[in-house]
């Protein structure tokens, strides 16, 4: 089998990494990371600006921070019972500010400082929400950047609104992972959740916490399931992944990849990545996935 490499970054023997990368009839696997230097601001937090709101009717509004520039824009869409402060949204807004490119990064209903109850949250309001965020704050084409639970929004996104997508970067995509991790339980277990109308998921990023999943929840999911057909999404996607992720396994994004119709499509499989991605390495990889992604599509315009 050849070896190919995604992306012309020159290797970075400290980072350990598999690459597989989908072709027509093939998937290539490398064995080596990969890495070139891009621009980057001296400090995390350089650029703040205040939170403002995006008002919608009979809907909860939305707290959003939201940097100028040029196209292709980048929007954030963070994991489930995360917030825009998350530290992968404050790096990638720093990175795009010094590109010049447009920056989005916002809280969904029911989390941070936007408006409605967590409680009342479904899969079906955040899809709402981005789509929101993408007709009403977003101007020209959009790289979705989505971590976890962000990935699957992404992708439903991306689907709602082909026009605006002009690329995905999922982080430990994480499509359809509540409802295939709730279908995996004893039945016993899930007559029991059914009758008490709720989930008590443990939260494995803070030890003994549980993540409190109202069943209404999960019933909503249902229908928001893309893994379980081919996913009509053409534009470019770009997937990373840590193989030791405790929280969602590895193998949802390699779904994704072999799912998602578009024929650009590259996995990076990093061999000691863990779920939050969140490690100076991870974090400089992203980046430099997004540099690469909007070359790419500079090219192509």
């Amino acid at each position: 089998m050849n070896i190919q490499c995604p992306f012309p970054f020159a290797p970075l023997g400290v980072m350990a990494a598999a690459v597989l990368r989908r072709l027509p009839g093939l998937i290539a696997v490398g064995s080596s990371a990969l890495w070139r230097p891009v621009p980057w601001p001296h400090a995390v937090g350089c650029c703040k600006k205040s939170t403002k709101y995006l008002a919608r009717p009979d809907q909860p509004k939305l707290a959003y921070k939201k940097i100028k520039g040029r196209s292709p824009g980048v929007i954030f869409l963070p994991g489930f019972a995360s917030t825009m402060k998350a530290q992968k949204g404050l790096e990638l807004e720093d990175f795009c500010k010094s590109l010049g490119h447009s920056f989005i990064r916002f809280d969904y209903s029911g989390c941070g400082a936007s408006e409605g109850k967590f409680s009342e949250s479904t899969i079906g309001q955040w899809k709402k929400d981005v789509l929101a965020v993408l007709d009403e704050l977003s101007e020209g084409p959009q790289v979705l950047v989505g971590s976890s639970m962000g990935g699957w929004l992404m992708l439903l996104a991306a689907i709602a609104r082909p026009d605006k997508i002009a690329a995905l970067i999922g982080i430990a995509t994480g499509a359809d992972y509540l409802i295939n991790a709730f279908k995996q339980l004893p039945l016993e277990t899930q007559k029991e959740i059914e009758a008490k109308g709720e989930w008590y998921l443990p939260n494995l990023q803070k030890g003994s916490e549980f993540h409190k999943i109202p069943y209404t929840f999960l019933k909503d999911a249902e229908n928001h399931r893309v893994l379980h057909s081919t996913i009509p999404i053409t534009c470019p996607v770009r997937l990373i992944h840590g193989m030791k992720d405790d929280h969602i396994p590895w193998q949802i994004s390699l779904n994704v990849a072999q799912n998602v119709l578009s024929s650009d499509v590259d996995l990076i499989l990093r061999k000691h990545g863990q779920h939050r991605m969140a490690e100076k390495d991870d974090v400089k990889l992203i980046v430099n996935i997004i540099d690469d992604v909007i070359d790419k599509l500079r090219t192509m315009a």
